[in-house]
């Protein structure tokens, strides 16, 4: 049995299960945004993909699990807002300044990567992740890897 879970290098840095655990969407960092609260960035996601749908949008904050908040949406996927996937990369980004922004844990953590590369090591997701070919897009890695840099900007006084 070959395990899909790499270790991380000088050069990259492999989130999903691993150490760096807390740059998943799944990770149990609550946080507030668009005025409401949630257990993870995940319900926070998903919760973005209903405007027109409060009855969905209530059952995803309200969810017991990220996991479960990813059920409800996908079962709900037909009726996901129209535009959500040109409008869904930038909401993901929001959320995860939120997350650095409202855990000094996980911004310390995010500055420890230096320069290294962040890749999500799923093998099911090759949107947000490197996928199960390792050629996926690793969105959330790059997105990670840009609110790291702002992070860093802004530290510095420059942004």
């Amino acid at each position: 049995m070959t395990t899909n879970h790499k270790l991380d290098t000088d050069n990259q840095i492999f989130f999903y299960e691993q150490d760096f655990y807390i740059f998943s969407n799944f990770s149990a960092f609550r946080l507030q945004m668009s005025g409401e609260d949630f257990d993870t960035s995940e319900a926070a996601y998903h919760w973005h993909r209903f405007h027109m749908h409060p009855g969905i949008q209530r059952s995803i904050r309200l969810a017991p699990s990220a996991h479960e908040a990813f059920k409800i949406a996908q079962e709900n996927k037909p009726v996901q807002d129209a535009g959500w996937d040109d409008r869904k990369v930038g909401i993901m980004k929001l959320i995860l300044l939120a997350k650095v922004n409202q855990h000094e844990y996980v911004s310390r953590k995010l500055l420890a990567t230096g320069n290294r590369e962040l890749i999500e090591d799923s093998w099911r997701d090759d949107f947000w992740g490197w996928g199960p070919n390792k050629d996926g897009k690793n969105m959330l890695g790059k997105l990670w890897m840009e609110v790291r840099d702002h992070l860093r900007l802004s530290r510095a006084g420059l942004v």
